[in-house]
């Protein structure tokens, strides 16, 4: 019963705020289409990103893990003219599909999509000399802290670092929990909390995702 409500409100929410255009709805069309698994954040979650870089005046925003571009999308809107998007993907056929969302969506000389682990590509992006204004992490869990300390390095004062699907339903309360993935996400947790370099919280999100939560940091001033 929870679980509907939570449902029933998240669409309320999108009806009055997080509406999804053509571009967005075929972004989620080729997902079924193309047997990705169901895994994006929702509308709402994805207007939520897109007010956040607006809030932090993005011209340059770093992506770990594309999918099939749904997020890529809702934060490249926000983006001025001259704004830059980069996002990470391991798996071809993802960045495929996405590349061609993104091209439907009119962002494809915005967004720029690297093939790659992101724990080969971060270096990389370090070497190149950028810095990102938002960074939006939502790739594979288990080094899910060691994207946290990249992302740090590829940050100034002031950059905003979103961290999603940090609760996993709570089971990050389970310190000997067997998954991965919720060990990655709670050593994720452990050192931001210890990260003196960053203003950091911990929401918990409800709704069509179910029960999970979002992290949220900004770089201070003096690192």
């Amino acid at each position: 019963m929870e679980q509907q409500l939570f449902e029933a409100v998240d669409q309320y929410i999108c009806n009055l705020v997080a509406q999804e255009d053509e571009a967005l709805q075929a972004t989620v069309e080729s997902i079924t289409n193309n047997n990705i698994p169901q895994i994006s954040i929702s509308a709402g979650q994805g207007k939520f990103l897109q007010v956040m870089a607006r809030l932090c005046n993005a011209k340059k925003i770093l992506e770990l893990g594309t999918l099939a571009g749904y997020s890529t999308i809702w934060m490249a809107r926000a983006l001025p003219k001259d704004g830059k998007l980069i996002s990470l993907e391991y798996e071809a056929l993802h960045a495929k599909v996405a590349t061609e969302n993104i091209s439907h969506a009119g962002l494809g000389d915005v967004v720029e999509i690297r093939l790659g682990s992101a724990i080969d590509l971060l270096p990389v992006l370090k070497q190149e000399g950028h810095v990102f204004d938002m960074i939006f992490i939502d790739a594979d869990k288990p080094p899910y802290a060691e994207y946290f300390q990249w992302a740090l390095q590829l940050s100034h004062p002031g950059t905003l670092i979103i961290a999603d699907n940090v609760i996993r339903e709570g089971k990050v309360l389970e310190s000997d929990h067997e998954d991965e993935r919720v060990r990655g996400v709670d050593r994720f947790n452990r050192l931001l909390a210890e990260t003196k370099s960053v203003t950091a919280s911990i929401i918990q999100t409800v709704g069509a995702k179910e029960h999970d939560g979002m992290a949220i940091a900004v770089v201070n001033q003096h690192i």
